[in-house]
This record gives C-alpha cells, structure tokens and sequence, in this order.
C-alpha cells in the first residue's frame, strides 16, 4: 500500500462570492426551467460515444448557462462539457465550470435523477457550487469556508455531513448507471450494508451534504472535472471531504479535464480510515497511483 498523501488544502482565498453564488443559483434555475420543457416534451437524443448520450435539452442549457457567464463575468474563464474547449481558460485564475445536464441516461430514462452543476474554481480548487435538480426543484449551493445551504420548496435549509464515524453504520451512495463491481468489493470489505443508488455525481454528494449518505466510491475514470466541481464546493463547504482515490486533492482547469484516479466523497470524519481499504482494493485489482485506473 502507498503512503497516504492526502494533504491539507491551502486556504483557497474565496473572498466574499455571495454576488456569484447568487448568479449562479438564478442561472441554474434558468437552465432548470428549460430542461423541464424538454423532460415533459421530447428531446432528440444523440451519442458523442456509444456510452455518451446528448440531447437538445443538454444543449439548450448549456448556451444558456455560458451566455449568462460571459455576458456578466467576461473576464473568467469556461470549461463546459457541452463547449468547445479552447483552453484560453488555462490563462484565468478564475474559471467556470459547468454540466448543463449531469445524468443524461437518468434524463432519458425519466427518472428524475439528473442535475444542473455550476461550479466557480479559483486558482485550481473549488470555491463556489451550485447543484440544482430540476425534476424536484431542489437546489444545493456552497462556498467554501462559508457554509452550504439547501433550497427546497422555498425554504432554506443549513447543511452540515453526518457524525458518523463508525464505518459499518454508514450509508454508502452508489450510481445507478456507471456501477463497477470493484465498488462491491470495497463495500464488503468495509462491511457496509446500507446503500443509496442513484444518478449524478451532484446528487450523491448532495445526499452526503445533508445526512441522507455518508459515503460515495467512484474507483473508475469516468468523472471530469465538470462533474466534480460544484459538488466538491457544496460538500467541502458543508464540513464534507472529497479526494481521489489514493487522497489527493483534486485539481481543477488542467489542460486534461479526467479523473484518472477516481474519487471518495465523505462526511469527512474517517476519510483516511476509509482511503486506506480503498487503496488496499484497489491496488490488489492492479491499479496504482501514478497510473490511475487507465
């Protein structure tokens, strides 16, 4: 097993983002009301890859969402799943970053289980998110250091991760479309017997951020940083931690946006505790630190 080497975050200096928190939660409401239009209607689907679908309601979110940015915060920079990356935002040391529609299988499926991600990183780490689920209308929105809140039927509720710090007591939160048996293994081993299931990276970790889980696994490539930003910032402001897999930090506005050594979000108490028999699995599966899970 290699060292843990997760290190402590230097204080990302977030100032005072309330104007861009509020920006961002109006905007995702927007793009909200216009994928509702989509998901009661119909929305042409078609596949960037045969396990990426993309409808009209992702695109039609997305021009929204980036218009908005740039009419307002010109001088930032964007990273958008569904824009073209010119890597002008390399230069910027405050960057946007978006996913106009996390969950678009769980969208095609109706199911509800899909999410609007609005994230601000400065300086390579996540200052402000937003997470907005336009089927119920929930919305969970951060700034790092400044708290976590949850608007749900007009009402705004504090957020703040569970006590829990007996591991066989947590409950873990799993995906619905991208589950890896490698997660089962790591699940036994912990000797968990409650888990959640669902779509969306920002859901999951909205589940943790509110009590609802303590503990989501994603030991696979599959996220990029538009699926991570704005839940990162919602979870870390509500007293949550989020790492990847051997417990580094994770950077953001890299000129390779994947995930190449996946994720563990939790409630933050026994994070360590938990990397420990991750990178125990892990490893024994043959996969290792310097070349992550591909």
């Amino acid at each position: 097993m290699q060292s843990q080497s997760r290190t402590t975050d230097s204080a990302t200096q977030t100032g005072d983002l309330r104007e861009e928190l509020a920006f961002a939660v109006r905007i995702a409401q927007e793009a909200g009301t216009i994928v509702n239009t989509f998901y009661v209607g119909s929305s042409e689907v078609e596949y960037k890859s045969p396990d990426e679908p993309v409808t009209e309601a992702d695109r039609s979110a997305n021009q929204h969402i980036v218009s908005c940015i740039i009419a307002a915060y010109p001088d930032d920079g964007i990273l958008s799943e569904e824009s073209k990356d010119d890597l002008i935002r390399l230069e910027k040391e405050r960057v946007w970053i978006v996913d106009p529609l996390d969950g678009t299988k769980e969208f095609i499926a109706r199911n509800g289980e899909f999410s609007i991600m609005i994230g601000l990183a400065i300086g390579g780490r996540p200052a402000m998110g937003v997470v907005h689920q336009p089927s119920s209308g929930l919305l969970y929105s951060g700034i790092v250091g400044q708290g976590a809140t949850l608007l749900e039927e007009g009402e705004t509720i504090p957020l703040a991760v569970s006590s829990r710090t007996n591991v066989r007591e947590m409950v873990l939160v799993s995906s619905r479309s991208h589950r890896k048996q490698i997660v089962d293994n790591i699940r036994r081993k912990l000797r968990i017997t409650s888990e959640n299931v669902t779509g969306s990276v920002g859901l999951k970790v909205g589940q943790i951020a509110r009590q609802i889980a303590d503990l989501y696994i994603h030991p696979s490539p599959g996220c990029k940083e538009w699926d991570l930003c704005a839940p990162e910032a919602v979870l870390t402001a509500a007293g949550g931690t989020m790492t990847d897999c051997w417990g580094n930090l994770l950077r953001y506005n890299k000129r390779d946006v994947r995930a190449h050594n996946g994720l563990i979000a939790s409630n933050g108490l026994i994070h360590d505790q938990i990397m420990a028999t991750v990178i125990e699995i892990v490893e024994q599966a043959g996969f290792n630190e310097d070349d992550g899970f591909w």
